[in-house]
């Protein structure tokens, strides 16, 4: 299949209009630099780096964390690391089994 026809339209739209945008600002930053204009570069710099923290600081991240699933283990490598001679199905169990021979 080919990779354009897998794309659609929306997508590629918003794909063109980004290299588009970046196309303009690479334009004025050269057009500054070749007529010397650099201050007008710490200016552009300075409102670049103020709108991009005012985005991140309205961008709702909260909202976009989901809760951690953890799977429970594969093996029975902290088993066998603790002493234990069969393994529990409880997870998160506190207590120790009565089977644990104790380290000194």
């Amino acid at each position: 299949m080919d990779r354009k026809a897998s794309l659609n339209p929306p997508r590629r739209n918003r794909r063109r209009m980004t290299i588009l945008w970046s196309v303009v600002v690479s334009a004025i930053i050269i057009a500054l630099l070749a007529t010397g204009q650099i201050a007008a570069l710490y200016v552009l710099g300075t409102l670049s780096v103020a709108a991009l923290l005012i985005i991140v600081a309205w961008a709702d991240l909260g909202a976009a964390r989901q809760p951690a699933v953890i799977p429970p283990p594969l093996d029975d490598a902290a088993v066998l690391a603790d002493g234990v001679k069969q393994s529990s199905t409880t997870f998160g169990s506190t207590t120790r089994s009565t089977t644990t021979t104790r380290r000194r």
